[in-house]
């Protein structure tokens, strides 16, 4: 059910990329090795023990929904739940399927609906989503009329849920997630129009490599789209934190916005602007049926929710834009 051979032909028409695939195939077996993950056979087991339904319409316009109940019968529609059940945690949503409604951890609708007003014009362009989770964006992307979209992520478990989806959204779609960062991406690949970076930069040990990395995946004048957490603050001020950061270990680099804006011209890009700000709210990201674990009400600090339980500012999210040289 994980299978990359449309995504292999359609690479050889887009000469920017063509390359890749010298050594694409075996970067995608390596990172889907059961060496690495051990529980990848039983993912894959879900993906494949998936009813076969005909969805009778797909909506990626104004959310993401496939099909109808009616589509199915009972016993599928129960099989169905219980195979994509298996693969929890789903952060990144939500998704109807069917008439069944995985209402994920992230109101990710929310992050897309305030992105959007900002973007180029998504028809024909080739988009790149770093980070991109289980896929949620990448398929809102195609839905604005993109032609061709390529998401990376290196956790399997997404990868996994972005093909149990693709089965009913439909294999000939242009749109693909890999098991891979994005250090594995051929350098100075000058190929996308557009390239998404969100929720990514306050995981990278170095922030402007990751800008850097960022800017040699984009053709020239093609668009960054970069979504991260940021703090209050003016020129040169930047929140590192020492240990935890709203109970994440992976935490590097909080800047201000003015900050970032002076990254994104420090490495190149032009006219690197602030389009939103946005404090993450409880509604927006939360537990669910879906995601049993902790989520942002388990971050705050329950006597002063405007602090994370380690007492720095709660969560801010900025999104900027810029172009490529």
């Amino acid at each position: 059910m994980i299978d990359y051979t449309q995504l292999y032909q359609g690479l050889q028409h887009i000469p920017e990329l063509r390359s890749w695939l010298a050594q694409l195939p075996q970067q995608v077996a390596e990172n889907l090795s059961p060496h690495r993950w051990g529980d990848l056979p039983d993912w894959r087991a879900a993906v494949e023990a998936l009813p076969n339904i005909a969805p009778s319409s797909i909506e990626l316009s104004n959310s993401v929904r496939i099909g109808k109940a009616s589509d199915a019968s009972p016993q599928q529609l129960q099989r169905l739940e219980q195979e994509l059940r298996k693969l929890h945690p789903w952060r990144k949503g939500p998704w109807e399927i069917f008439g069944l409604p995985i209402d994920t951890e992230w109101r990710s609708d929310w992050k897309w609906d305030r992105v959007l007003p900002h973007l180029a014009p998504m028809e024909n362009r080739l988009v790149l989503d770093v980070g991109c989770g289980n896929g949620y964006h990448c398929w809102r992307a195609y839905g604005a009329g993109a032609r061709r979209v390529i998401g990376i992520d290196p956790s399997a478990k997404f990868v996994a849920q972005f093909y149990a989806l693709k089965k009913y959204l439909g294999d000939e779609q242009p749109v693909d997630l890999l098991p891979l960062g994005i250090e594995a991406l051929p350098a100075n690949l000058r190929a996308f129009d557009t390239t998404f970076s969100m929720g990514v930069l306050y995981h990278r040990r170095s922030p402007m490599d990751h800008l850097r990395e960022l800017r040699e995946t984009l053709r020239p004048g093609g668009q960054l789209v970069l979504e991260t957490l940021v703090i209050d603050g003016g020129l040169g001020d930047c929140l590192v934190p020492e240990g935890r950061y709203a109970k994440m270990r992976n935490v590097w680099f909080f800047p201000s916005c003015a900050t970032l804006e002076s990254w994104l011209r420090k490495c190149g890009f032009r006219n690197p602007r602030t389009v939103d700000l946005n404090i993450t709210s409880l509604e927006e990201q939360r537990r669910t049926d879906w995601m049993h674990f902790e989520s942002l009400a388990d971050f705050l600090d329950p006597q002063s929710p405007d602090k994370t339980v380690e007492g720095h500012p709660a969560p801010k999210r900025a999104v900027l834009v810029a172009e490529a040289p």
